[in-house]
């Protein structure tokens, strides 16, 4: 009998379990399923590689995205198809507020809409928020484990550049007008697929959320490795473990009780 999958993630329902993690890149992929217990490589199709192990006995799966919103989203549709119905982006940010610096864990509560894919979704009047259980885990996790974090509003855009190099663009005023607003208004990082994600969660009414290290200090970008040591990104990576344990387990004594 043919198997049906994906058809860009490649994966079938039988091959991932009902939570799921989302970085961006399949290196932060392969370093997530390391936390599972006998992970598995399932597919990698494009930017999509996807491994699935057990987290308290139960399935859990991670898919990279690769960079931006119409990724992260048809990632976040393929896997609901599967079955998946709660998931945690794990990623990278910088900052945009002296409230945070490199190396602190963000937890967005929160993501404003300075991109396109979440048109999509819902209306431009609709937030962009994650599940309000989700977040609390991730900071209660966040705590715990002993990591300066920030839970805040974060800037979704839909591209790297005008935010790295702005004054180069025809649209620079513009940018600048917008970008001067949102830090006045308390955001306090910025990243690509948070507002997608969030939005994309709430039509299929599925939980998300999503963790995030902060790769620059305020106003300060560099592209120097030595100013942003990798084992960093782990403090968002077993900030979302810790977190996920913590709602398996709950779901758990939920189902129990039922």
């Amino acid at each position: 009998m043919t198997v049906q999958r994906t058809l860009h993630v490649a994966v079938n329902q039988d091959e991932v379990g009902r939570y799921a993690f989302l970085p961006g890149s399949v290196e932060r992929a392969a370093l997530i399923a390391e936390y599972f217990d006998n992970p598995q490589k399932i597919a990698h199709h494009r930017e999509f590689l996807t491994y699935t192990g057990t987290l308290h006995g139960v399935p859990v799966t991670v898919t990279s995205t690769g960079i931006g919103g119409p990724s992260a989203v048809i990632a976040a549709e393929e896997l609901y198809e599967c079955g998946v119905h709660t998931m945690i982006r794990v990623g990278s940010s910088a900052s945009t507020s002296p409230k945070v610096g490199i190396g602190d864990v963000i937890i967005p509560n929160g993501a404003i809409r300075m991109e396109g894919t979440g048109d999509h979704y819902l209306p431009m009047e609709f937030p962009a928020i994650p599940d309000f259980g989700l977040v609390k885990e991730l900071a209660d996790a966040a705590k715990r484990l002993g990591f300066s974090y920030n839970v805040g509003v974060t800037i979704t855009k839909d591209s790297f550049y005008t935010e790295v190099s702005p004054e180069t663009k025809p649209v620079y005023r513009e940018l600048k007008y917008k970008w001067e607003a949102y830090e006045k208004g308390g955001a306090t990082s910025t990243c690509m697929e948070c507002a997608p994600l969030f939005l994309c969660g709430a039509s299929l009414k599925i939980r998300t959320a999503a963790v995030l290290i902060c790769a620059t200090n305020y106003n300060q970008y560099s592209n120097d490795d030595n100013d942003y040591p990798r084992d960093w990104e782990r403090r968002a990576i077993e900030t979302g473990i810790e977190a996920m344990r913590s709602v398996i387990r709950k779901d758990k004594e939920i189902a129990e009780k039922a």
